[in-house]
Formats: C-alpha cells, structure tokens, sequence
C-alpha cells in the first residue's frame, strides 16, 4: 500500500477534478505509464500508442471497427498491381500545430528517420526500397516485395508524421546513420512537432503527462481541451483516485477490483481486447543450468495451468489464444491452445534427460497491465513448474532494467505484454518469429543457438503477403501454427479491456492500433 499512498499524495495536489469540455478542468486518466520515449521512433509501449496517436496524426487511420483504414494525412492512396509501389496524395489542408503545411517532405523524412533510427517498431519499413516526393502533396513508396499490410501498418501510432524542419533544427536526423547520429530525443521529452490534434504540454517521468488542444488542428475539434495522465501503479491506487474524483478514467483496474466498485458516480465497461499477456523462454540466454531443448519448452508449457491463471489474475474475464496472434486477425484462433497436462509434461522432462528438473531465473516486469498482477501471475506459474521440479527463481524489476537485461544477456523465462500496434498479423511475425531479425530471435538468443531460426517462417509470411485476402488469412494460420510449435513464446491470455470512469464521460473506446483514442473522448 505503501505505492498507493504515495501516488494518493501526489494527486492531491490537483482539485478534486469536474467533468467540463471546453476551457473547464482538465480530464485525469490514472494508468501506471510505461513510457520509454516520447520519440515517435524511439517510443515503444502501450501509453506510447496513446500519447503518439492524439499528437502526431499518421498518413491513414484506423477506423472504429478496428479493421478498416481511413484517410488521415493522405486523402487517398492507390497501389501497383503486385503491391510494391504505392502511391499517397496529401491532404491540402493538413497541418502541424505551427501552422505550416504538411508536405511530401515530411512524411518521407519522418519514415526514413523511423527505419533508419532502428527503434522497436521499424521493422514495418524493412522492406522499404525507396521513398520519393514527386511533388510537395506526393509520396511514392517502392517496396523490396508485396505486402498487402503496407498501408495497415501505418496507421500505427509510431508511423505519426513530423513536422521535419522543426525536428531536424533540434537534432533531429534521418539519414542511414540516425541511430547514432539523430539527438532529438530530449528536446521531444518537453516538445512535439506533429499533425494531431493534441500537443504535448509537459512532461515529468514516474509523475504525469500533460496534453492540451491543439488550436490549430486541421481536423475535427477535440471535445476535451486538457489531458493529464497521472502516474498510478495498481488498480487499487487508481480505482482510490477514481472514487475520490481526483480522477475520471482509470485505466488498469482488474476484473476482480472493478466488480466491488460500488461508487454509483463510476461506470465500469468491459470490452474485448486484442492484448496479448505471454511467456518467453529464451534458449540461448546466458549461464543457463540446462539446455531449454525443443522438448523442454513444450514441458514448460504443458506443465502451466493457463484456466487456473486466468481465474486468478482477471477472475475468468480472459480468452486463450493458441498462437501469438490474437483472434479476430488474419490466422488468428486457428488450432487448439496448448493443454494443460502435467503428466505429459513430466514425460517430456524425462525424455529430456532432466526429471530431476533444474533452477531458472524469471526476471519480469513489476507492472499491473491489463488488469493482471504480473507478480501474481509469476506465482502461480512458480507452483505450476514446481510440479515438472523446474524451481523459478523470481526477480520482478522496473520495466527499464527488464527491457535492459532482455535485451542483453536475456532472461530464462519471462513474462512480459504485447498490444497490437495496427490491424494486421505480420507484425506478430515480424515480432515473435523465429527467424532472423525479428525481437525475440534475438531475444530468445538466435545468434546463440541459431537452431532457433525456422526456415518455413521467412516463407509463409512472404507468401501470406503477397497473396489475396482470402488466401492470405489461410498462411498466416500455417504461420500461426509454426510459431505455436516452436514452444518460444507461450500466450497466456487475452484479457479483456476495463474501462472505469466517473459519469458524464464517453466515447471511451478499444483501439487496435492506438490503445485509447483521446479525440473520441466527450466530458459532460
């Protein structure tokens, strides 16, 4: 409670907050944020996707229904017959919160300083060939091959254009060497230079982020006039925040807290999300006791209790998933979920040589996301490998140190989150996959032990891209399928989006591509 309390210290310097749209008191949102930038290329995390998509417009958006894609930027766009060259026309009366005119110019230096600076997201321009600017309303992208999720992919909040001349005068660089030589990072911690229509006010690490109404939106009007996301660790602390009204949308409060809120002044929704809580087992971490073989990873996960965890975590408000992309996508809910099966498991151990079990580190993140206690979870995956005698050793650390260490020497066995960044299943390939290039291939540690590397993943994606829609839905469930067997990353569940918030606020809403879309929200 100790947290609880001092986040309830902090917001205490705010008025207990009212419900006014225009000019009135600013609309609070209590999440625990995982920001890791405010850097459009740089930025990788679900209160990134939020921030980036209500300050940087992109060139497309993703409509409500979370599958088709609108104008944004681009009044229209048109491409090749195989794909690999498409063509965006600006929309004339586009423009940055400056005022100026949003160009050609813009949008390829924002794309080519996104793949260039190498940041979590990039990967979506790998098969960039070129970008060209015909005229200052004409962007023309060439592709290395066909990729019918090109244009889907940009709706992703990361894809948000910036306004190039003023970013570049404050480091800003988007040549083949941004990632060493680009400096903007700072000065984006305390400015933003986009399209949408919010701007970013202020900025103070583990406290609070401002966003305020952009005046010279180009676009429809935000109801809201003022944004503060006010740093809160747990669903206890926010759903404190909520009931005190020092707070009108909570953002991470669980199944169970959410259900013994009596408050008659708070609205609780739940709605079905494409958010994905998972297991990673990286093979080739260091100092490992024992190989993590093909037939131990299946051990470790046969042997977890996933309708035991769900019922724990988010009190049943949760689906399985049976490969690393969710239902709903392209591939996605084809095949059976991995069974919970205990003997099978101490089979597989046996054969592995190791009935015995061994000890593994499990180094997570210390966070509450989508309603789930990672700690809690942690916990009863702990007792579940007890059973197969593999002892984890866990060691739950800030988001930071997590994302240092597996990105370095890698972890054992983790659990960490994943929200989709736009409608379309390559990015779950491009993310999870074993094959070369991908975040978890080297993650799971592919350079180590490059027996990782599946050669049929390369293939069925590049086919499932290339082929009609139909078709396409068809490879990406073989892929799915691949990327289930390979026993790497173990989803968990996809738990359901709650939503709190005090009466008198709409339009709250699930995005596929941007969390929680802040220009839909109403405040009465």
């Amino acid at each position: 409670m100790a947290a609880a309390a001092t986040m309830l210290t902090a917001a205490a310097a705010f008025p207990t907050v009212g419900l006014a749209a225009d000019g009135g008191r600013p609309v609070v949102v209590a999440r625990d944020m995982d920001l890791n930038s405010l850097d459009p290329a740089r930025a990788f995390c679900d209160t990134c996707q939020i921030y980036l998509s209500s300050v940087y417009d992109r060139l497309v958006d993703l409509s409500s229904d979370n599958k088709s894609i609108v104008p944004m930027l681009a009044k229209e766009w048109s491409a090749n017959d195989d794909a690999t060259v498409i063509t965006f026309k600006l929309d004339p009366n586009a423009k940055f919160s400056d005022g100026s005119q949003v160009e050609a110019k813009d949008v390829k230096w924002t794309l080519e300083r996104l793949k260039n600076i190498k940041g979590g997201i990039a990967y979506i321009l790998d098969n960039v060939k070129s970008i060209e600017t015909p005229d200052a309303g004409t962007v023309v992208v060439t592709l290395t091959a066909p990729n019918s999720e090109f244009v889907g992919s940009l709706t992703a909040p990361y894809a948000g254009i910036i306004n190039s001349d003023v970013v570049a005068e404050h480091g800003g660089d988007a040549g083949e060497d941004a990632s060493t030589k680009d400096t903007a990072e700072q000065w984006l911690l305390a400015n933003s230079a986009g399209a949408g229509p919010f701007v970013l006010e202020s900025y103070s690490p583990s406290h609070e982020l401002r966003l305020k109404r952009n005046d010279n939106y180009w676009g429809k009007k935000p109801a809201v006039g003022e944004f503060i996301f006010l740093q809160s660790k747990d669903a206890v602390s926010q759903t404190q925040l909520l009931e005190s009204g020092s707070a009108d949308i909570a953002m991470q409060v669980d199944p169970t807290t959410a259900k013994n809120i009596t408050n008659e002044n708070i609205v609780v929704e739940t709605k079905p999300s494409f958010n994905m809580v998972y297991l990673a087992i990286s093979p080739g971490a260091k100092n490992l006791p024992h190989a993590l073989d093909a037939k131990i990873r299946e051990a470790i996960a046969s042997a977890i209790d996933y309708d035991g965890i769900i019922d724990l975590t988010v009190d049943g408000k949760a689906t399985r998933l049976a490969a690393p992309i969710p239902n709903g996508f392209p591939g996605g809910g084809v095949g059976e979920p991995i069974k919970y099966d205990v003997e099978k498991a101490k089979a597989l151990m046996q054969e592995a040589g190791v009935p015995d079990g061994f000890t593994l580190n499990a180094t997570y993140p210390n966070v509450n996301q989508y309603g789930v206690d990672y700690t809690l979870m942690m916990q009863k995956i702990q007792q579940d490998l007890a059973e197969i005698n593999i002892k984890l050793e866990l060691a739950p650390v800030e988001f930071s140190v997590w994302r240092e260490k597996v990105n370095g020497d890698g972890i054992p066995l983790t659990a960490v989150f994943f929200a989709p960044d736009y409608y379309g299943s390559s990015q779950y390939a491009q993310y999870f996959a074993m094959m070369d290039g991908t975040v978890w291939y080297k993650r799971a540690g592919g350079k180590s032990d490059p027996t990782l590397a599946n050669a049929e993943t390369p293939k069925l994606l590049a086919e499932a891209l290339a082929a009609p829609a139909d078709k396409s839905s068809e490879l990406f469930g073989k892929l799915a399928g691949v990327m289930a067997n390979d026993h790497v990353i173990l989803p968990i569940l996809s738990p359901d989006a709650v939503f709190a918030s005090r009466k008198g606020i709409g339009g709250l809403r699930f995005s596929a591509c941007c969390n929680m879309v802040l220009s839909d929200i109403t405040a009465e």
